[in-house]
């Protein structure tokens, strides 16, 4: 299937202002791109109101994420796209069988992905990690019980989180946002020498109810059997059009936009949705 996939972002900016983007499409999925990925920026004053283009560069993090910086000047800033990228159309692939790898055996990229991180404080939730999952089964089983577990026991709202929240917090407060959901998951898995990272990107409602307003989205991925698996504790069920733009430690390494000084956010649009079959090209320039 082709899947629609664009942002409209608009922020009032008193001062000129430093900002990194990470938007784009995961370098892993370049190559199912149907046209081009373009992170454009736009700037108006209040005077004439005619935007004009921001220069951007970019660079590949640590993690293999695609950034964008740019230096906006004061007045109206627009950061938008408009692309399409196919996908398969099936649901994230579940492998029962897939088995857990040991921490000696684990490739030296890969072992990070054990450790404690700003939002994953992986010493202070390994005690209740062995008395919860310590008795599953390991692999598959483990992990897919620790997201029935966080998607039982924390209840969604987005009025109920705040930056600061941390893994711990969300196990304290029992509530939050998806990201909130992926932070415990993720921590739990450290926690059984499970390594996992989280992940920022598109997942719009293909083969499910429609929510609005449409989001970017976060789950987590584990690692088994000598790949990255897709897992969704806050969603908790297999889903269509997962679009990856970002994966990291945490929330912290993921940030689809970090600002070096403050602005007011005016406009936030997040369109992720299949293409009819007809359709011939998208005509959503701005969205």
């Amino acid at each position: 299937m082709l899947i629609r996939l664009g942002y409209d972002i608009q922020f009032d900016v008193p001062a000129p202002l430093a900002f990194v983007a990470q938007l784009r499409v995961h370098s892993s999925r370049v190559a199912e791109l149907r046209e081009p990925d373009v992170v454009h920026v736009t700037t108006s004053n209040v005077s004439d109101g005619e935007p004009t283009a921001v220069p951007t560069t970019e660079y590949i993090d640590s993690y293999g994420n695609i950034c964008t910086r740019f230096h906006a000047p004061q007045g109206h800033l627009k950061i938008w796209t408009s692309t399409m990228i196919d996908d398969s159309g099936l649901p994230d692939p579940v492998e029962w069988g897939a088995k857990e790898i040991p921490p000696q055996d684990l490739p030296d990229n890969v072992l990070p992905f054990l450790l404690s991180s700003r939002y994953c404080e992986v010493d202070s939730l390994s005690a209740v990690a062995y008395e919860l999952f310590g008795s599953v089964a390991p692999g598959w089983n483990r992990v897919q019980a620790i997201c029935d577990w966080v998607n039982s026991k924390v209840t969604f709202n987005y009025g109920m989180t705040r930056p600061t929240k941390t893994a711990l917090d969300v196990f304290t407060e029992r509530v939050g946002v998806c990201r909130d959901f992926q932070h415990l998951a993720v921590t739990f898995c450290r926690c059984m020498n499970i390594p996992a990272r989280y992940v920022a990107g598109y997942l719009g409602d293909i083969g499910v109810p429609l929510r609005l307003p449409m989001d970017f989205s976060a789950w987590f991925e584990v690692y088994l059997d000598g790949k990255w698996w897709a897992f969704d504790a806050r969603n908790n069920v297999p889903r269509i059009g997962r679009v990856l733009m970002a994966t990291g430690r945490d929330a912290a390494d993921v940030a689809f936009l970090t600002s070096f000084g403050s602005s007011t956010l005016t406009k936030f649009f997040v369109v992720s949705e299949e293409v009819p079959p007809e359709a011939d090209a998208l005509d959503v320039e701005g969205i």
